[in-house]
């Protein structure tokens, strides 16, 4: 039953199918009519537009072919009547020809004479211009030469000051430095030391004493007060140093940065300048 219910929608559904498409083949069809009917009326109109242009296009060219056939006849005439004055035009050339020939070769090398004259004369004004010129840029070169003479004897000058100043500026310098870092230093090392030993005495008093550990307590306190104010009074003198350093590091560069503006070599100072490390390098 299943079998023939489904059959018999598949048959129904299939006639559906056929009588929509043969509408659609129907409309399509009559569409195609239709649109093939407005072409042919539009070919017809333009074909008619085009007859008529080219019949206008005809008639137009025949009243100019008639036309062009007068002015022909007229330039036959005018043709002929300027042949005869030709002949007579040629005639008269052959009797100007020798004079003519002439003329042209005297023309010819008259203006060979001109243009060497033009160019000779513009190679002298350009040979003058050069040498205005030239004149100008000597005068220039020897003042500047005389000028530069004077700059070099002044920064040689300049140098020598600077490079006498400089050398006793480092020595100076060097020398305050080193002492300073070096009293740093030897300060810094002792109140290490002195802080060792009191460590190792005071383990030493811890170890004997027998306290209570309140007491004990109490003079733990004070001792890390104690630590605490040498660890801060380091931390000071640490930082003088670096300060010193960096202050003797920057001196240094800036008299090399001097010494090459005025082009002195760094060698030529006859030592090597120390730089000195930041603590902890």
């Amino acid at each position: 039953e299943m079998e023939a219910k489904y059959t018999r929608k598949m048959q129904a559904l299939q006639d559906e199918m056929d009588l929509r498409r043969k509408t659609e083949i129907h409309e399509l069809e009559e569409r195609k009519n239709t649109q093939i009917s407005e072409l042919m009326r539009n070919h017809e109109g333009a074909f008619g537009a085009i007859k008529n242009y080219y019949n206008d296009i005809t008639a137009k060219n025949l009243t100019l072919i008639n036309l062009l056939k007068e002015q022909v006849e007229d330039l036959k005439k005018k043709e002929a009547v300027l042949e005869k004055e030709k002949a007579d035009v040629v005639r008269e050339n052959k009797g100007l020809t020798q004079p003519l020939q002439e003329a042209q070769e005297l023309v010819a090398e008259l203006q060979k004479k001109l243009v060497h004259y033009y160019r000779d004369k513009e190679a002298l004004m350009n040979s003058k211009a050069h040498l205005k010129i030239t004149q100008k840029e000597l005068k220039d070169l020897q003042w500047e030469h005389e000028v530069l003479e004077q700059r070099f004897r002044k920064v040689q000058a300049e140098r020598d000051e600077l490079y006498q100043k400089f050398t006793k500026a480092i020595n100076e310098v060097q020398q305050k430095t080193g002492f300073k870092n070096l009293l740093l230093e030897r300060k810094l090392q002792g109140l290490l030391s002195l802080l060792e030993q009191k460590e190792v005495e005071l383990s030493e008093v811890f170890a004997a004493s027998n306290l209570d550990p309140s007491a004990l307590s109490l003079v733990s306190h004070k001792l890390e007060d104690i630590l605490n104010s040498k660890n801060t009074t380091i931390q000071d003198l640490q930082l003088q140093l670096a300060r010193v350093c960096k202050a003797h590091n920057d001196m240094l560069k800036t008299f090399e940065a001097k010494l090459t503006a005025f082009g002195i070599p760094l060698d030529n100072l006859g030592f090597q300048p120390l730089s000195f490390p930041f603590p902890g390098q």
